[in-house]
């Protein structure tokens, strides 16, 4: 619990959906783009799993496609939790919130929500 009484899976606006999924990213455009897989997505962000998850506040640049990869979702988040390595209580990497995605994108995001059983995990 944090200093409110809350449980961090409370103070969520939205319920996580399971979902291991490649996601492409870079935080400046001049890096090449890294991979790893998701955790989990909803409407509000997702948390991807890496060993080298970069600070709270840093901006991201995400794409990822469906998993028939008809469409291509992408924008931009923010870092606004890490999970580091060297905790063993959690899974290592970094909690994303959805920043700027175009409409499509925000619409196949909701949609994959919409279809997978819900999670307050992670």
């Amino acid at each position: 619990m944090d200093d409110d009484g809350r449980t961090p899976s409370e103070k969520r606006r939205f319920p996580r959906t399971p979902l291991s999924l490649l996601v492409q990213f870079r935080f400046n455009t001049f890096e090449d783009f890294l991979a790893e897989y998701s955790l989990n997505i909803s409407p509000g962000g997702m948390f991807i799993r890496t060993s080298e998850p970069r600070e709270e506040g840093a901006m991201i640049y995400l794409q990822f496609s469906l998993k028939d990869g008809s469409k291509l979702i992408e924008g931009l988040g923010r870092v606004v939790r890490v999970n580091p390595p060297e905790d063993k209580s959690h899974t290592p990497g970094m909690g994303i919130e959805f920043v700027n995605f175009d409409e499509d994108s925000m619409a196949l995001i909701l949609d994959i929500c919409n279809r997978k059983p819900a999670s307050r995990e992670s």
